[in-house]
């Protein structure tokens, strides 16, 4: 019988994917100081990589992960106010920028697996109407690069290349591919 995962996050999006096809999982978020600058790839494998042993004991399984968006190699991170917000949605307004997330699974406390998966998405020019309405939501709040796809962000998108759950906060289909036997089949 397999090991219940364990998410080292708080994030609903990441239990959201994982309870949508049975994975059993608990959660146990990690408190940790991200890493914000870097070359995006390995910043989000170390990030992922900092959660899952922050949370990680003998005989478990822990999964960290980690999401940022990125445009022209820098990082955008979770907006501090909507100010920041609104720079970081003019950088994305009319343009194509790249979501990072990646994921560790911790074994017995030892890294098993590190992956990293790309997502180009396509964001419509911005009016001021559209960029304030969509401030006015909220919903950038907690958001790498202050939108959220599978929100009200998504009038903001126009097309995508790759794991939309990806986007969304963890790149499921990768995960199970290199890892199928956390699937709950029989």
């Amino acid at each position: 019988m397999a090991r219940r995962l364990i998410l080292a996050s708080a994030s609903p999006q990441r239990r959201a994917i994982l309870e949508q096809i049975g994975i059993a999982f608990d959660v146990r978020p990690a408190n940790v100081e991200e890493i914000t600058e870097g070359d995006p790839a390995e910043v989000a494998a170390a990030n992922a990589r900092m959660k899952a042993q922050a949370v990680a004991g003998a005989g478990e399984l822990v999964l960290g992960a980690d999401t940022l968006v990125s445009i022209s190699g820098a990082i955008l991170g979770k907006p501090a106010d909507e100010s920041e917000a609104r720079r970081h949605l003019e950088a994305l307004g009319g343009r194509t920028h790249a979501v990072i997330g990646g994921f560790v699974l911790a074994e017995d406390g030892d890294v098993a697996l590190t992956a990293v998966e790309k997502t180009l998405v396509s964001l419509r020019p911005l009016t001021p109407a559209l960029l304030d309405w969509y401030l006015s939501t909220g919903e950038w709040k907690d958001r790498a690069g202050g939108y959220a796809i599978q929100g009200a962000g998504a009038a903001l998108v126009t097309g995508i290349q790759g794991d939309y759950l990806n986007v969304v906060g963890l790149p499921l289909a990768r995960l199970l591919d290199l890892r199928p036997d956390l699937l709950p089949v029989g």
